[in-house]
């Protein structure tokens, strides 16, 4: 999972997209980037460092990117590294072709031995390397230079000929005889993708509407399945509708990844969240769990337990003090890093936790790291019961689409179900046990109609149904696993 921007205005844009990034930190800590084209788009200039925003690119990088367009982009790695060659935006010097993106191509392997083939040869593991080299060669198809967006239009086709997976993509380069930005998404439409204008005539694309709000941009639209949106500075936007298919934007932006003061689909996240809160307070009273107080896991579960606490007559406090320094752990590369980060990410508040029945809510349970912690410093402070409510259902499937969890092994749903649990008798089941494993009283998950109740439209739900928009061959799934644990 990752974040982009891309901005194209009437003076620099390497400051702004700096702020923007930061807007988008919670959507990869391992690197970030910039890069610029100059106003007749024929000169580029990048920067990328590792770590977060503020770390990775200071004031004398932004100083060393001139250019009226750009791209930006936070990074964690679910195909390549957490490496400065795998950091984004990348460039291909033949037409010259800025590229950054968000989501997972799943046929790398295949993609990187087609393009051998043509001796284009990839300098990374980096999944948008191989779009962004069908995309260059297929432009360079159509003529040398003086590219067109007719010529841009076809070669994006070709590129949803080629490219699997979930992508929403980015692009600077010159058409028309113009700087130009070009954003499109896959066509379920997976990752998502929002725009904005500003009255100066600049135009912003991002993967969160956050990004325009911390920037002053108002939010214009978000490109549809299978679009692609040409971009230029005081223009209206020129829209074309490439191939779609049924539109599945991933559920679990909503359910955790997305910030809360997000807009995905018309819709808050926040709303969102609040929502599937009622639904899991319904799930718990009709269960007949009792509880003194409600606790969110800091931060994600905050709306939802808000919702629960409200619905269930019971007071809302915090039962743990997050050390804002810490990041996220679920986007952390490894299993070490993530159990060290998530003791000094949390710290109990013992005279809140003693002698009280806590309803602890969270907002999913993938590997079971946080919350197996979470209880037993909750029991070590003197808790008399511990329950657990998860505002989604099971993670019972892997994520090829950009979610860093695509292997059954590490999903601790999969100790107990294999799959989706069967009716209502499989969810009790799997909740008595799961909640053993990790030593609560209760457990309680949402159901995926509960999901749909709150969440209504279409969606891709694959890591909880098993219901996959785009098809994944075996042989990308291996692919896939085989690079995640290099």
């Amino acid at each position: 999972m990752c974040g982009f921007v891309g901005l194209v205005a009437s003076q620099d844009v390497a400051p702004q997209i700096h702020l923007a990034l930061q807007a988008l930190q919670h959507r990869g800590q391992d690197s970030a980037g910039i890069a610029t084209m100059s106003g007749d788009g024929r000169r580029f200039a990048f920067r990328r460092g590792l770590g977060t925003v503020v770390n990775a690119l200071d004031q004398a990088d932004l100083e060393a990117l001139p250019g009226a367009v750009g791209l930006g982009h936070v990074r964690y790695p679910t195909i390549g590294r957490g490496v400065l060659e795998d950091a984004q935006p990348f460039f291909y010097r033949q037409p010259g072709v800025l590229m950054a993106h968000n989501g997972n191509v799943t046929n790398v392997g295949a993609l990187e031995r087609e393009l051998a083939k043509k001796s284009i040869h990839l300098m990374s593991r980096c999944d948008v390397e191989p779009a962004l080299c069908v995309f260059a060669d297929a432009l360079m198809g159509q003529r040398p230079a003086d590219h067109t967006t007719a010529d841009a239009l076809e070669a994006l086709r070709a590129v949803q000929r080629s490219v699997r997976g979930s992508y929403s993509i980015v692009a600077a380069l010159r058409l028309d005889g113009r700087p130009t930005l070009l954003v499109f998404r896959d066509p379920h439409g997976i990752r998502p993708a929002t725009l904005g204008r500003r009255d100066d005539g600049a135009w912003m694309a991002a993967s969160e509407s956050v990004c325009l709000d911390a920037t002053g941009f108002s939010h214009a639209f978000e490109p549809r399945p299978g679009e692609a949106v040409i971009l230029r500075a005081g223009e209206e936007p020129e829209r074309h509708a490439l191939e779609a298919r049924t539109p599945s934007p991933c559920i679990f932006e909503a359910i955790y990844f997305a910030r809360p003061d997000a807009v995905m689909g018309d819709r808050s996240v926040y709303e969102v969240r609040l929502d599937l809160g009622r639904q899991l307070a319904s799930r718990l009273a009709a269960k007949g769990v009792s509880a003194d107080v409600v606790f969110p896991v800091p931060d994600t579960a905050r709306p939802a337990a808000t919702a629960v606490a409200e619905e269930l007559a019971l007071p809302l406090r915090e039962g743990f003090i997050k050390n804002r320094y810490s990041g996220r752990t679920f986007i952390m590369p490894d299993a070490l890093t993530r159990d060290q980060a998530l003791r000094l990410k949390l710290n109990p508040i013992p005279r809140e936790i003693a002698g009280k029945r806590v309803l602890l809510v969270d907002d999913s349970i993938v590997r079971g790291t946080t919350l197996r912690r979470v209880v037993g410093l909750l029991e070590a402070a003197g808790a008399a019961e511990v329950h657990l409510a998860i505002h989604a259902p099971p993670v019972s499937h892997p994520c090829f689409y950009g979610i860093d969890m695509s292997t059954e092994d590490e999903l601790f749903a999969r100790r107990f179900v294999q799959g989706t649990p069967d009716g209502e008798a499989g969810y009790q089941a799997l909740e008595r046990d799961a909640a053993a494993a990790l030593g609560a009283d209760s457990l309680t998950w949402l159901r995926v109609a509960d999901m749909d109740a709150a969440a209504p439209g279409p969606r891709c739900a694959a890591c909880f149904d098993g219901v996959y928009p785009e098809p994944v061959p075996d042989v990308d799934r291996d692919e896939i696993v085989r690079d995640r644990q290099a």
